[in-house]
C-alpha cells in the first residue's frame, strides 16, 4: 500500500510538473495566447503553482517594461486622454526587499495653471527620505478637485507599475501623501485604493464627505495646524480623527492611525508634518488581509484586495464586508448580486475544500483548482505582482 501511495504521489507530481515545463517552453517562444493553451487550464499542486507564478511574474515584468518604457523615459504617465507628468528623486541605498515609493500630491486647485505648476515644483522638494523613490506627480487638471476625479486611479496604477519595473520598488512598500489640495486627494484616494498602499498621510487637506471605513487595514495619519480654519479644515481633521478612534476601539488591532493637530500652526506647518514619513515607513502592505470592508466612493472601483464586483452594478455607497476564517469565506454584507473571490495558499488551504457563507448560509463548498490561467489572468487584471492568484471562485448572492 505504501508503494502504491508513493507511486501515485510521484505521478501527480510529474503531471503537475509537466504543466510548468509546458509553461516554460511557451514562455521561450510565446506563440498563441497563454490562457488558450491546454496546459494552462490543468490542475497544479502548491509547489508548481509557486513556480508558475514566478515564470508569469517574469513575463509580466517584461511586458510591463515594454509597455511603459517610453512613458517612464519621458516621465509622463498617460491613460486614455489624461497625462500625469512626474518628477522623481531617489534616496538611500537599495534595500534587500526593494525600494519604498512615496507618491506626494501637490496643492493648488481652482487657479491658473502657473499657480498649480508652482505648487508642483514646491512639492518636488518639500520632503526628504532616508530611503526610497519620491515621486511628485503634476495633476492633469487645474480645478478645485484636481486630485478627486475619475481617471486618476488608472494613472496611479500605471505609475506604481513603472516604479516597480524601472526603480525596483516593492509593491508592498508604496505610500501616499499630499499637502493642502493634495491632502484633499489623500482623504479620497487612500480609502478607495486602500488595497494599493502600505500607509497614507494627509497634510492640511479637506475631507469632504468621504468615509473612513475602507481604512480597516491601511495605517493613516492626519496632520493639521490648529489654526487652519479655512473651510473648517482644522475642525474636520479633529472630527475624522475621532471617527478613526471609534473605529479602532470597535475593531481591536485595526484602523491604525494617528491624529496630529499642531498647536500654533496654520495652513503651513513649518515642515513638522515631515515626521509622517517615518511613521508611514514602519508599515508594509498586507495584500491579503483576512477581513475587509469595501465601500464604493465617488470614483468607482471594480476590484478591492481579493474581491471583484460586477462592473455594471457599481454605485457610490455600495458595501461589502467579508472575512476569511480557516477555509471559510464569510460574506457578512454584500450589495451586489455576485462576487469573484481570489485565493492563494497563504489565505486558505487550497488542498482542502473551501466554503463560502453569505449571512451565515452556505452558498458554496468545493475544492478549487490552481491553474496557470488563473495566475496569468489575475496578475494582468490587477496589474499588481502581489495579486497573482492561482484560484478564483464566483458566487451568486440572493
Amino acid at each position: 500500500m505504501k508503494k502504491i501511495v508513493t507511486a501515485a504521489l510521484l505521478l501527480v507530481s510529474c503531471i503537475s510538473y509537466a504543466q510548468t515545463a509546458a509553461l516554460e517552453a511557451w514562455a521561450r517562444r510565446t506563440e498563441g495566447k497563454l490562457c488558450e493553451q491546454k496546459f494552462a487550464k490543468k490542475k497544479l499542486d502548491k509547489k508548481e503553482a509557486g513556480r508558475a507564478a514566478e515564470i508569469i511574474d517574469s513575463l509580466w515584468l517584461q511586458e510591463t517594461a515594454r509597455e511603459l518604457k517610453e512613458e517612464w523615459n519621458r516621465m509622463i504617465i498617460s491613460s486614455d486622454s489624461l497625462s500625469l507628468p512626474c518628477a522623481c528623486r531617489t534616496f538611500g541605498m537599495f534595500p534587500q526587499d526593494g525600494r519604498s515609493l512615496f507618491i506626494s500630491l501637490h496643492g493648488g486647485g481652482e487657479c491658473p495653471k502657473e499657480v498649480n505648476d508652482e505648487q508642483w515644483m514646491n512639492q518636488i522638494y518639500l520632503y526628504e527620505l532616508g530611503e526610497g523613490v519620491y515621486v511628485a506627480p503634476r495633476a492633469p487638471w487645474n480645478t478645485w478637485n484636481l486630485w478627486h476625479r475619475e481617471g486618476l486611479d488608472k494613472l496611479f496604477e500605471k505609475l506604481i507599475k513603472a516604479c516597480v519595473v524601472f526603480e525596483g520598488v516593492n509593491p508592498n512598500k508604496v505610500y501616499l501623501m499630499g499637502y493642502s489640495a493634495g491632502g484633499d486627494g489623500v482623504w479620497r484616494m487612500a480609502p478607495r485604493m486602500a488595497d494599493r498602499w502600505a500607509a497614507a498621510a494627509m497634510m492640511a487637506g479637506h475631507p469632504g464627505n468621504t468615509s473612513q471605513v475602507n481604512l480597516l487595514n491601511l495605517p493613516f495619519t492626519i496632520w493639521m495646524g490648529e489654526n487652519d480654519s479655512a473651510y473648517h479644515r482644522n475642525l474636520l481633521a479633529k472630527e475624522k480623527g475621532e471617527i478613526l478612534d471609534s473605529l479602532a476601539a470597535a475593531n481591536p488591532g485595526k484602523y491604525i492611525h494617528s491624529t496630529n493637530i499642531l498647536q500654533g500652526k496654520g495652513h503651513w506647518m513649518d515642515g513638522a508634518d515631515a515626521d509622517a514619513i517615518d511613521w508611514m515607513s514602519q508599515y508594509r502592505r498586507n495584500p491579503y488581509p483576512l477581513r475587509i470592508i469595501w465601500r464604493q466612493e465617488e470614483v468607482l472601483r471594480e476590484h478591492f484586495y481579493w474581491l471583484t464586483a460586477p462592473k455594471e452594478e457599481l454605485a457610490h455607497g455600495k458595501t461589502v464586508e467579508a472575512r476569511i476564517e480557516g477555509n471559510t469565506i464569510n460574506i457578512m454584507q454584500c450589495d451586489y448580486s455576485r462576487l469573484k473571490i481570489y485565493l492563494n495558499d497563504s489565505m486558505v488551504n487550497l488542498d482542502k475544500k473551501v466554503t463560502v457563507l453569505y449571512k451565515g448560509k452556505k452558498i458554496a463548498k468545493k475544492r478549487l483548482k490552481r491553474t496557470i490561467a488563473n495566475i496569468y489572468n489575475s496578475l494582468w487584471l490587477h496589474g499588481d505582482r502581489s495579486y497573482a492568484f492561482p484560484c478564483v471562485i464566483e458566487v451568486e448572492l440572493d
